[in-house]
């Protein structure tokens, strides 16, 4: 479990950098770093497209997978978390919203992609930590940018980081043999339109329920098994 601690302790320490760093920015400039990280998003997303190869399963996972999250409703569960955390923050100007908008954010961007599964595997798998320990320092730094326009929203995705790579640590031997090259691609490739979704709503062109979209990230696994 050594190496999603200390992506976890990375991701905290880079909020806390970014926090810090937040008080000396004019507003001016938090708004337009903002634009410049939606479009580093929407870049990434993008970027990301290209590692499926069965648009069924992209089209499918994306239909089903927002179903599950709009019935189950996971955008305003993850508002509520936001309001219980501004309670007890006790932070006035952060505001529910802010709170929860920073760690969807994080959480999505830290936890999507082949460095998080594949790393997570090694690790479980021959102890190997050097992939998630290289990703640790990106997202250290990805944390400092975005807890300094985001808020502490972002240092609450460590959480989530931990207990998504720790399970996939832990579960390292029983996950492995369906979490083929194919099937990370395919996951690759669906959470990069939910990033790419993520990186439009960050530059203000849409208002997309990203929460609702992340159940079709983990559906590639399922779909491969029969296709």
């Amino acid at each position: 479990m050594i190496s999603p601690i200390v992506n976890a302790l990375a991701i905290v320490a880079g909020s806390l950098v970014g926090l810090i760093l937040k008080k000396g920015i004019p507003e001016r400039l938090t708004d337009g770093t903002m634009k410049a990280l939606g479009l580093c998003v929407v870049f990434i997303g993008v970027q990301g497209l290209g590692s499926g190869e069965n648009t069924l399963v992209l089209i499918v996972s994306m239909v089903v997978g927002t179903l599950i999250g709009e019935v189950a409703d996971l955008d305003l569960w993850i508002r509520r978390l936001g309001d219980w955390v501004e309670g007890r923050f006790k932070k006035e100007s952060a505001g529910s919203l802010g709170i929860a908008e920073g760690f969807v954010t994080a959480t999505l961007l830290f936890c999507v992609g082949a460095m998080a599964i594949v790393g997570s595997l090694q690790s479980g798998l021959t102890g190997n930590h050097e992939t998630i320990f290289t990703k640790s320092i990106l997202d250290f730094v990805a944390a400092i940018i975005f807890a300094s326009t985001k808020g502490i929203g972002v240092a609450f995705s460590a959480v989530a980081v931990l207990v998504y790579q720790g399970s996939l640590v832990l579960l390292a031997n029983w996950v492995a043999p369906f979490l083929n090259d194919a099937a990370i691609g395919e996951m690759t490739a669906v959470g990069s339109l939910v990033i790419l979704a993520l990186g439009l709503n960050l530059l203000g062109i849409t208002k997309i329920k990203v929460m609702n979209l992340v159940p079709a990230i983990f559906l590639p696994v399922l779909l491969m098994l029969f296709l």
